[in-house]
């Protein structure tokens, strides 16, 4: 159970949301909430205008509404704003996405009331997730449309999804034992705007690239050693002059990953290559540099989900309402656009320790793996699908932050784009994940021809996690089975165990 203390969720709790934990809000945030929604019940019940309480919206602040017809104002603004279209979200990110708001508005700046925030809570203790298109949001005056369909279940509105199948939302509410809700003053506003949605996919996105670090990595060890490659690029007085903390990091991990190898000290003389290959050679520099970047990403992140970013925001001490812009996700994007970059790079350089691989004049082994090349292809075709991804991983990798296109009538003349930049990591960590698990087990079978010669305890508990798996490849078979099984290796983190379980220490991006 996590318990959410808003304004100060570490990101290893947003981590574990992501992953399936359960979620509360902490009592203590209570006094603060109702106080900002007794503000608000005061200002509705005056006769001066103030933005989202008894106004219009964007273009529309200018006209004022009754006092009758505020509550039907707030319905009205989430049932238009519903407006997306697209795939659902997956369930960990809107199970991630609720709990965002949630913490968000447990800070006590948005004048919701108690019992919305308890429903909300009640909403993702009990599994009941809202169907939410995917597609639909610019990235600025706050995530509108997916949160709009959040908010329109909270309210009876659109479908569910529960533990027993897909209901109308009034009825599944019901049936838990829910009441739908009834919006007061600025509620609407304040559920559906805010940077949650693209917040939910950017942390979903980081959390994936942290494991397929960690993961490429160990895979790289394996095929340094494969290989017969040096591990003196990895001496810390190299990186000691550079002085970058992640490329420190990075060798540090490596050089524990083959220390005391009997494979390496069986070739630390050969002096027929005086050099490896930048895919081996280089790991620290540029899985060191992804490390710093992600990190990067990590510290945006984790402000951003201990962010109020609705509009306008209530200051219940002097009692006033100020609106402002904080519903702008460039934060987000200018991160998410990092994270792309990041999975990319990931999988660009396994993919060249791939291709490194199965080339004989580079590597010293048989071509394409197989013990017979030509009645046997061996790993020819997994390489040209690992180059496939990492190309598709190039085109998406476009910065989504450097695009922005009018809404509203030009009242909304800028937008981050933070939606979709974020939302396609998930795609892009599927494509860095299968590359990785395709070098896994080409290094694996680069690794068998060096036999009855070990490497490390580490590398060796690596290899026989992979084979315990998937078997070494003899002959040509269906290679299908043998991709998915590796891939599943890269995205449990067991090789991150592996190698922390022999005294290896693996960089982390959030915990660092």
């Amino acid at each position: 159970m996590i318990t959410l203390e808003p304004g100060a969720v570490p990101l290893e709790q947003w981590r574990a949301i992501y992953c399936g934990a359960d979620v509360r809000l902490a009592p203590a945030c209570r006094e603060a909430v109702q106080r900002a929604a007794d503000t608000i019940a005061r200002i509705a019940a005056a006769d001066h205008a103030v933005y989202g309480v008894n106004t219009g919206f964007g273009l529309l602040a200018s006209i004022r509404i009754a006092p009758a017809d505020l509550d039907t104002l707030q319905r009205n603004l989430v049932l238009s704003h519903a407006a997306g279209v697209g795939e659902p979200m997956p369930r960990s990110v809107l199970r991630l996405m609720m709990a965002l708001k949630l913490a968000s508005l447990g800070r006590g700046a948005s004048g919701v009331r108690i019992e919305t925030l308890d429903l909300l809570e009640a909403m993702v203790a009990r599994d009941l997730l809202p169907v939410v298109p995917a597609q639909g949001s610019v990235g600025a005056s706050g995530d509108l449309a997916p949160l709009a369909h959040m908010s329109a279940a909270m309210i009876g509105v659109g479908e569910i999804d529960t533990p027993a199948g897909r209901f109308p939302a009034e009825w599944a509410l019901r049936e838990a034992g829910l009441i739908p809700l009834a919006l007061g003053p600025k509620e609407g506003l304040a559920l559906l705007n805010g940077t949650q949605f693209s917040t939910a996919y950017a942390l979903a996105g980081l959390f994936e690239a942290e494991a397929l670090h960690a993961a490429a990595l160990v895979a790289g060890a394996l095929s340094t050693e494969a290989a017969k490659g040096s591990d003196t690029p990895f001496d810390p007085r190299i990186h000691a002059l550079r002085g970058h903390r992640g490329q420190i990091e990075v060798a540090a991990m490596l050089r524990a990953m083959m220390h005391h190898s009997p494979l390496r000290a069986s070739h630390r003389d050969d002096d027929k290559r005086v050099q490896d290959p930048y895919c081996l050679r280089c790991q620290p520099q540029v899985m060191g540099a992804v490390l710093d970047l992600l990190r990067q990403a990590a510290a945006t992140l984790g402000a951003e989900a201990n962010s109020v970013s609705d509009n306008p925001l209530v200051f219940a001490d002097t009692d006033e309402v100020l609106s402002g812009g904080n519903f702008h996700a460039e934060p987000v994007a200018f991160a998410a656009d990092m994270i792309a970059m990041a999975l990319c790079e990931i999988g660009s350089l396994s993919e060249r320790r791939l291709a490194m691989l199965v080339d004989p004049a580079l590597s010293g082994l048989p071509a394409f793996l197989t013990p017979r090349p030509g009645l046997n292809s061996g790993f020819m075709i997994p390489q040209v699908t690992a180059a496939a991804l990492v190309s598709e991983n190039k085109q998406r990798a476009y910065p989504a932050s450097v695009d922005s296109i009018p809404t509203s009538a030009n009242q909304e003349d800028h937008v981050s784009m933070a939606a979709h930049g974020a939302r396609r990591l998930m795609a892009m960590a599927d494509n860095t994940g299968n590359v990785v698990a395709i070098e896994l087990l080409a290094a694996a079978q680069g690794y068998d021809f060096h036999a009855p010669l070990q490497s490390s305890q580490a590398v060796e508990a690596v290899h026989r996690e992979v084979r315990a798996a998937v078997a070494h490849l003899d002959e040509d078979r269906y290679f299908h089975p043998d991709i998915a099984a590796a891939a599943q290796i890269v995205r449990s983190g067991k090789l991150r165990e592996i190698a922390e379980a022999h005294a290896v220490p693996v960089p982390s991006v959030s915990h660092g």
